[in-house]
């Protein structure tokens, strides 16, 4: 069973960085796919950025294409997601997810495991 927790999150001005991590723990971890979401309040739960763990190939929200970063380091188990040029409407809580999928990798019905949550609050 994969297991994740996030942490990282926080306040920050608009216009500042974050990163966010994700420790990862499990048997089989190594060919799943991760992922970052977020859910603002009222709003549903969206996809921000995913990663192979196998191979490393990478997608993104067209939101934060070109501000956001998601990378894994093997040796630590943890995946990141460094956050540039962070915006008041990135504010939400930002999920870590695992999911044994090689498709739709955009589409949170094909992610299976989901950590906790972090807070992230960007001011204006």
């Amino acid at each position: 069973q994969v297991q994740l927790v996030e942490s990282g999150g926080g306040l920050v001005q608009a216009g500042g960085s974050l990163r966010l991590s994700c420790a990862v723990s499990g048997r089989t971890f190594s060919r799943y796919r991760m992922g970052w979401f977020r859910q603002a309040p009222g709003k549903e739960r969206e996809f921000v950025a995913t990663i192979s763990w196998r191979f490393g190939s990478t997608d993104y929200a067209d939101s934060v294409k070109g501000r956001f970063t998601i990378s894994r380091d093997n040796a630590k188990n943890t995946v990141y997601l460094q956050m540039n040029s962070l915006k008041p409407e990135d504010t939400a809580v930002y999920y870590c997810a695992a999911g044994n999928t090689i498709v739709e990798v955009t589409n949170t019905d094909r992610y299976d495991v989901w950590g906790q949550g972090t807070q992230v609050t960007v001011s204006s």
